[in-house]
């Protein structure tokens, strides 16, 4: 028979980037006692990985767990990024209700309105926490109601629609449930949350059942799954069997050796446990995400959904260029192939084919975004590799006809800038759905576009709004192939002898363009060192000097003034790559490179096309 866990609270925190999620479960996680009165504790404890830490995103999706008044609240903080979707799609299955949180001066954005309708596709009870109230232009009440509209937009039930607002300022660690309530601290939330959220149900004499959400990865215990006990009791030392919904074959007898549960940051061993609680096991090489772990005597799998697919694609390539090797600590297709497999093991949206090259790997992800955190880390790690322009992935339907993801885009643009913008977008075959005035002279634009439009379109979309555009997407499924699309409108500039690049080759060199090099840095024949002001690709010898003569002319001695180089970002420099060239990526260093670097043979094989 069903029963309720009374004393356990399991809660999801979703919102738009840079709501303030990842730092609100930090004052939850302070003002129920998890650290010491004179720990030292480091800003956004949940954000644990350094690239989290610099961009201020949340990438994976973090377990945690306090304490109040004697009941245990199992919180899992969410990334809010679209391409990090598949993250908080399976997290919601482990929860009975979620925070909602929504800063009090953007009000309601593409990605609230993204994690919101999967809450409420799950029926899960939802607490709006109107965050940054101390924010001097914050504007509650106008907040409220644009929540309560996106609420009925995506057809909220009545029981959903009167659901607790809660103000807060996380950074002041401070909640209140009226705006003229004093502000002492977070009690107004924790009570929210026990007397809202329901309590876990499920039958404890069944026997067990627990559906695996996430994954983690561990060097010396392997993979780790965590999920939710649904049903009965789960023991170390239990045989199980694992099972998935989408997959019947799959019937594996299996042992747990470790199992754990969240207290505050950290993960403690525990011999049992029961209905509601989230925990990790330990000890089965073979498990993944969606798997249900079920007890021999009545195996029965979960039913979950399956991952959105991946939509846009780019081939990881061993390095070839004439600097291989010299920067990378892992660089031959070996070492590439078991970290691309490797990443696999945790995220879900991924996916890894190998091509006909045994050098060459095709990887698939949900966004631009998604790839380049991976590119990102891999720098990190010591791997050096080349990668090619993005590229999306297209379907066929059941006509036959080829169709391509599609995306909404929504803008904030100072209004001086929306004409600028409206041409881009149309020229990369977006199609403008709506426009209305945003707060303090800016403008609302919507647009449907195909997800190939915006790759290359960040960097633009920055200099075209000079740093004051927003620019947020999410997932708008799959459409007719809309047509080509020009990407880059200029040429690159290509270096066309190996050497050192020296100023009198550069001085003459800028007048053509842009350049991504400064004087003394290596370059080898076929290396792009900057942009063409025009359509064509042109070849400089940046490494040439001035031939001496004997006799002094009157200007020989002024000094030649060099443009200070564009340095190009890793999401800039996947941006500005062309179909024909790579990116070459070192623990150090980051080059574009024609993909045939010697001359003649490029001249060919454009002829030949």
């Amino acid at each position: 028979m069903k029963t309720k866990r009374e004393n356990v609270r399991n809660i999801a925190i979703i919102a738009h980037v840079d709501h303030g999620k990842t730092t609100l479960v930090d004052e939850l996680l302070k003002q129920s006692g998890v650290f010491r009165e004179n720990q030292d504790v480091a800003e956004r404890v949940m954000d644990s990985n350094d690239i989290e830490r610099e961009r201020g995103i949340t990438i994976l999706s973090k377990n945690t767990a306090v304490f109040y008044k004697g009941t245990k609240i199992n919180i899992i903080d969410t990334p809010g990024h679209a391409d990090f979707g598949g993250e908080v799609e399976r997290v919601l299955k482990m929860v009975n209700g979620v925070i909602l949180v929504v800063d009090a001066f953007e009000g309601a954005m593409p990605q609230t309105k993204f994690v919101l309708r999967k809450a409420l596709e799950l029926s899960l009870p939802v607490i709006v926490c109107i965050n940054k109230i101390d924010r001097p232009e914050a504007r509650p009440d106008e907040v409220i109601d644009e929540i309560l509209e996106l609420f009925m937009d995506l057809d909220a039930s009545d029981e959903q629609l009167d659901c607790p607002f809660v103000y807060a300022s996380a950074k002041a660690g401070i909640a209140v449930l009226d705006l003229t309530d004093e502000e002492k601290n977070m009690e107004p939330l924790f009570e929210t949350i026990i007397d809202y959220i329901p309590a876990p149900e499920g039958d404890p004499e069944a026997p067990a059942q627990m559906l695996i959400s996430t994954i983690d990865y561990n060097e010396y215990v392997g993979h780790i799954g965590v999920g939710k006990v649904e049903n009965g009791t789960i023991s170390v030392n239990q045989e199980m069997i694992l099972m998935n919904h989408h997959d019947p074959d799959k019937q594996q007898k299996v042992k747990i050796s470790k199992l754990y549960e969240f207290d505050g940051l950290n993960k403690t061993e525990v011999k049992e446990a029961g209905i509601g609680s989230i925990v990790a096991v330990s000890g089965i090489s073979a498990i993944s995400i969606g798997d249900t772990l079920c007890s021999p005597e009545k195996p029965e799998a979960i039913p979950f959904q399956k991952i959105s697919e991946p939509t846009i694609s780019m081939n990881f390539i061993v390095n070839d260029s004439p600097f291989a090797g010299q920067e990378g600590k892992y660089v031959t297709s070996r070492h590439l192939r078991d970290r691309l497999m490797r990443e696999l093991n945790t995220d879900v949206s991924l996916r890894v084919e190998e091509t006909e090259n045994a050098d060459n790997f095709k990887v698939s992800g949900r966004g631009e975004l998604h790839l380049s955190v991976l590119i990102e880390n891999m720098r990190r790690e010591g791997y050096e590799f080349a990668v090619s322009k993005a590229e999306v992935l297209y379907h066929t339907d059941e006509n036959g006809k080829r169709t391509e993801p599609m995306e909404l885009a929504y803008v904030d643009v100072p209004d001086e800038f929306t004409g600028t913008v409206i041409d881009k977008l149309s020229q990369r075959k977006g199609e403008l759905r709506s426009m209305g005035t945003s707060n303090g002279g800016y403008t609302r634009l919507e647009f449907s576009i195909p997800a190939r439009g915006l790759i290359g379109y960040r960097g633009e979309f920055m200099t075209d709004t000079k740093g004051n555009g927003i620019l947020n997407t999410s997932f708008d499924g799959y459409a007719p192939y809309k047509g080509d699309i020009q990407y880059r409108k200029q040429g690159s500039l290509i270096a066309f002898e190996a050497g050192e690049s020296v100023t009198y080759g550069l001085y003459s060199a800028q007048e053509r363009g842009i350049l991504f090099i400064g004087a003394g840095e290596k370059v080898y024949a076929g290396m792009v060192i900057g942009q063409n002001g025009k359509a064509e690709d042109i070849e400089l010898n940046v490494c040439k000097t001035k031939h001496l003569t004997n006799t002094r002319s009157s200007s020989a001695d002024e000094a030649l003034r060099l443009t200070p180089p564009r340095i190009l970002s890793l999401e800039q420099a996947l941006d500005f790559i062309d179909t024909d060239e790579l990116l070459e990526v070192t623990p150090e260093t980051l080059r574009i490179r024609k993909k045939i670097l010697d001359a003649r043979m490029r001249k060919r094989s454009s002829i030949n096309k």
